[in-house]
């Protein structure tokens, strides 16, 4: 059976580009498209400063990895991932995807629109 693939640290997987473009990091792809392991994958999504970095980040089983801020400032911009030995079941690899919070209100052209609650 081939090695667990594991990442010393995140990497961007998908880039948002001036709030309105998403791209794809080439190395990140690249990364998963080594692992030829099962995956169990897990994605967070919420409002921002909400503790979804610092969730993913105890999942890994480590202190830091995902960005991680001390002030009401978003840190985490796009969607991060970091591929991780699955903790209880060996042979699996673990992709921890970090999204990019909900309701930035530094985010150009974010409008609090009730409207659009419950809405994707």
């Amino acid at each position: 059976m081939p090695p667990v693939l594991s990442m010393p640290q995140p990497i961007c997987l998908i880039e948002n580009v001036n709030g309105n473009t998403l791209v794809i990091n080439k190395d990140a792809e690249k990364i998963l498209l080594e692992i030829s392991q099962p995956v169990v994958v897990i994605a967070i999504v919420g409002k921002y400063r909400t503790g979804k970095s610092y969730l993913m980040n105890k999942l890994a089983g480590k202190r830091s990895g995902f960005a991680l801020g001390s002030s009401i400032q978003s840190k985490t911009k796009g969607i991060w991932m970091w591929c991780v030995p699955h903790p209880q079941n060996p042979g699996q690899t673990l992709i921890l995807l970090d999204t990019e919070g909900l309701g930035d209100v530094e985010k150009v052209g974010y409008t609090n629109r009730t409207d659009m609650k419950g809405s994707l």
